[in-house]
């Protein structure tokens, strides 16, 4: 499981709705990401150097406390900083969420999750949820709490319900194929294969040297992975228990489609040893998968 929380509140702190997908893991670093669609109409406020100093200083002070709190250690904070819009631009983009205002609202969302998760196919799963089901409750002070359906169908959509399904619908032909893959490939350097979400959830392994706890291990050491295009795959290094690994990352182009809406693909992972070849081999992993899952 790569996702661990989900909160709703407001800009202004009101609490509107939060879940507990799966307990926290210890020791382990996590990203408690930001998605915002406050959409707050109106001009920024402009602070001196001093001000904004102590306005920082406040933030800080304020996380550092509710961090420890929770019995959590803050190491970093990222900041993105907005790039000044040319007045014409500007007030073509007041002009649209003026006229587009029933998705203009103060809704911020936060989740604590893996590090290594597709932050832009996250915000996705993050997307469909805003729209589907917080959209029609703005304002949310005084909106109707959500319900046991639609908290199940919040936790569906984080957790990848519908690929898991679709995947374990078809899991006896893939293992066939997945076993058959690592005895062919065994001595070229493959140890295992994984199958996962659109944003790098881990949904099967395959495979008797990693477990699905190791899996996790190693994804976290693997670090930034650019985008792939649909039937294409990059390699990356990884570690685990100090030893160096290398990571084939195969985007499938095929999946499932969430809510008739979130095109969502598969992603197929080969682990292999630094002297591995594989050569063109995860092409025709992507092509042989795909004519299962498709």
């Amino acid at each position: 499981m790569t996702i661990y929380t989900f909160s709703v509140i407001t800009s202004t702190g009101y609490p509107y709705f939060n879940t507990q997908v799966k307990d926290l893991p210890e020791g382990i670093r996590l990203f408690l990401r930001f998605f915002d669609f406050t959409q707050v109409l109106g001009n920024k406020i402009e602070l001196d150097k001093t001000s904004a100093f102590e306005l920082l200083s406040g933030l800080v002070s304020a996380l550092f406390e509710f961090a420890k709190s929770l019995d959590k250690k803050i190491s970093t904070l990222e900041f993105i900083s907005k790039k000044k819009e040319p007045l014409k631009d500007f007030l073509i983009n007041q002009q649209a969420e003026q006229v587009d205002r029933k998705y203009t609202g103060d809704v911020l969302i936060t989740s604590q999750t893996e590090t290594y998760l597709f932050h832009k196919s996250f915000k996705q799963k993050v997307d469909l949820i805003y729209n589907n089901l917080l959209v029609s409750k703005i304002p949310l002070e005084s909106a109707e709490k959500i319900s046991y359906s639609e908290e199940q169908k919040i936790i569906d959509i984080l957790t990848d319900a519908t690929a898991r399904d679709h995947l374990m619908n078809n899991k006896k032909e893939i293992r066939i194929q997945a076993d058959s893959f690592l005895r062919a490939m065994g001595d070229y350097g493959l140890e295992g294969i994984v199958i996962t979400s659109f944003d790098m959830s881990p949904i099967m392994t395959f495979g008797k040297k990693y477990s699905f706890k190791d899996i996790e291990e190693i994804f976290r050491n693997i670090g930034d992975i650019p985008e792939i295009d649909a039937l294409e795959w990059k390699y990356r290094q990884s570690f685990f228990m100090g030893e160096q690994i290398w990571i084939y990352i195969c985007n499938s182009g095929i999946g499932v489609t969430v809510e008739d809406q979130l095109f969502e693909p598969y992603f197929y992972l080969l682990i292999a040893n630094p002297d591995s070849y594989l050569a063109d081999f995860p092409a025709k992993l992507i092509s042989e998968f795909n004519l299962i899952l498709g």
